[in-house]
């Protein structure tokens, strides 16, 4: 686990690190560092200073730090965690960061961003062209039926319908069934208990589903067993003894065949007690569970869809990889939101190295190590996005301000807001630790 998250780390924040490095040199600034890890005990620059390995070629000093910490860049005349503003009182020399042109120094502090979003672009590019693209098919999706959602009920569907035509086309692909909604008239032919319907969508449903609402229409009805029960999930499904291999055959009484139904009755019991029943291999158990506020109960589903496989071409492996990569900014951004407003707690969205190795798993999987350092160099993109001073997002506000309104924020202005940003990522840095120390110990 351990070896399979320094070795992403070490890649992404070498790459990272390199954004920032090579436009500094595009624009002839003197780089003094690049190191991987401090060479410090972070954030104090003059704090248990040595390296592992250093190596100076011209006016860069390459190496290694002691602290597996991130990485950094040193470059000359700029404000960052790594220099003392103190040091930068002198009128600002040629070959200096400050003294370069606000457009430039812009880019050099967003080459870092730059970078860890080409690079996650082109992992996911590579994996698509690797390994293609796994979809399910209508004919598989109708030995068990579709999942109704609360738009698709009010027009007529039911779950377990069996769609069999829409506007007269019989689709390979599953996924294909809901985006024909978009022609000028919808109609579905659906088999129910042996007999043929049409439903034909009224105007303005397309509407609804733009609003917002398009997980409320149809969907493929997902069979599932208990793939795995993680004992450190905080959840009360392993205290409860649910094993890999469950199915679930009702909870709270009412019948359970997809797990769009059982999550479902899970939002409407968080924070509640249910009473499940299982089959376990012929043998029915009943076990109480307790749903946590994020209604969960804790353990990894295994779909049992089987999945038909499609090669990509280049071009269709660039398209696809290009979407999944800008999709976790999605998600991240998505999360925030989810936690501001309250909807998930900070301690079971926040992980930390702990947490992000388990991730990667105990054994080594090159298809899972490139997947997830993807999705690392997408979300390390988005962080440093975020507008905090110290990181890169923080730096590039002071920078748009100057180009917009000419004047450049103090040294003073910009030294406070460098520690302010220090203390809030040492802040989230603390919390994640302790998160994870907690989630071991709990």
């Amino acid at each position: 686990m351990a070896g399979q998250l320094i070795l992403a780390l070490s890649i992404l924040v070498s790459l990272h690190e390199f954004g920032h490095y090579i436009t500094a040199k595009w624009f002839k600034m003197r780089v003094d560092k690049f190191y991987l890890f401090f060479d410090f005990l972070f954030p104090v620059p003059t704090l248990l200073n040595f390296s592992l390995f250093k190596k100076k070629v011209g006016d860069t000093e390459y190496g290694i730090g002691w602290f597996p910490l991130g990485g950094y860049v040193s470059i000359a005349g700029m404000i960052d965690e790594t220099q003392d503003a103190s040091k930068l009182a002198a009128t600002p020399e040629p070959w200096e960061f400050r003294g370069k042109p606000a457009w430039q120094r812009l880019i050099v502090m967003l080459g870092g961003i730059i970078v860890n979003l080409i690079l996650g672009v082109l992992i996911f590019w590579g994996i698509r062209y690797n390994s293609g693209n796994n979809f399910v098919t209508l004919s598989e999706v109708n030995k068990q039926g579709i999942f109704a959602g609360k738009l698709a009920q009010e027009v007529g569907f039911k779950t377990g319908d069996k769609v069999l035509e829409v506007n007269g086309k019989v689709p390979v692909r599953f996924d294909e069934v809901p985006k024909l909604i978009m022609e000028d008239e919808a109609r579905y032919t659906i088999e129910r208990n042996g007999e043929k319907k049409d439903i034909t969508l009224p105007k303005g449903f397309l509407d609804q589903l733009a609003n917002g609402k398009k997980g409320e229409f149809i969907q493929e009805g997902l069979p599932f067993e208990v793939k795995e029960v993680p004992s450190d999930a905080g959840g009360s499904a392993y205290k409860a003894g649910l094993k890999s291999g469950d199915k679930f055959v009702s909870v709270n009484g009412k019948p359970i065949k997809f797990y769009q139904e059982f999550k479902s009755i899970l939002d409407e019991n968080k924070e509640k007690k249910i009473t499940a029943v299982v089959d376990r291999k012929g043998t029915m158990d009943t076990l109480k569970m307790d749903v946590s506020k994020e209604g969960t109960v804790g353990f990894i589903m295994n779909p049992l869809l089987k999945l038909t496989h499609e090669d990509y071409t280049l071009g269709q492996s660039f398209n696809a990889g290009f979407v999944e990569a800008f999709t976790v900014i999605g998600t991240n951004l998505k999360g925030f939101k989810k936690i501001f407003k309250g909807d998930v707690s900070a301690s079971n969205a926040v992980s930390g190295p702990v947490g992000i190795a388990k991730i990667f798993g105990g054994k080594w999987d090159w298809a899972n190590f490139w997947f997830l350092t993807g999705l690392l160099s997408m979300s390390l993109a988005f962080m440093n996005a975020l507008p905090i001073p110290a990181l890169d997002g923080g730096h590039a506000i002071f920078l748009i301000w100057e180009m917009i309104t000419g004047k450049t924020p103090s040294v003073k202005v910009q030294e406070i807001a460098q520690q302010v940003g220090t203390v809030i990522l040492l802040g989230l840095m603390v919390f994640a630790f302790g998160n994870d120390i907690f989630k071991i110990f709990k």
